[in-house]
């Protein structure tokens, strides 16, 4: 890291007499090279039921799109109820960590959609279970609708960090 006085030197001496009268504290700034953005599409999950993409790829950073209790094979709603449809989006939400090549131990944050707040209890079960002693920060409301009437949905981000373990 340059100190203000080696950085000053290379300044125009108008901005160095600026500084200099101001008192204002110099703040330089380093350009790093951004990221490239890169899709993350896999025939192990429903295809987007919309234009989005499975999950975006961002440096280190991956950010999944709502996952909803699609079957891959026949983009059907999973039948039963809360429990069925929980376990089948957190299914295909692993099945878009595991193409970004990452887990759900490497998730920080979850948005959890239920259509009914009364399923919280069922559905934290089946959350703590996958997600285990790893408790990433989370949010979960109840909404009005969902796609395809589901009753519950998931959204996250994750670190893109190789080591896949399924506790599913």
């Amino acid at each position: 890291m340059l100190r203000i006085h080696t950085a000053a030197r290379f300044l125009s001496s108008s901005v160095r007499a600026a500084h200099s009268t101001t008192r204002r504290p110099l703040i330089l700034t380093a350009h790093k090279k951004m990221s490239t953005i890169s899709i993350v599409s896999t025939p192990k999950a429903p295809s987007a039921v919309g234009p989005y993409s499975q999950a975006i790829k961002l440096g280190d950073l991956l950010f999944c799109s709502g996952c909803i209790p699609l079957d891959p094979a026949t983009m059907e709603v999973v039948s039963g109820g809360i429990e069925a449809q929980t376990e089948q989006a957190m299914k295909n939400l692993q099945s878009v960590l595991l193409a970004a090549g990452t887990e759900f131990g490497k998730v920080v944050k979850t948005t959890v959609f239920l259509k009914s707040m009364d399923d919280f209890g069922a559905v934290n079960a089946i959350y703590a279970r996958v997600f285990g002693d790893h408790k990433p920060a989370r949010s979960c409301v109840e909404v009005a609708r969902l796609p395809k009437d589901v009753l519950f949905e998931i959204e996250c981000i994750a670190r893109c960090v190789a080591g896949p373990q399924s506790r599913l």
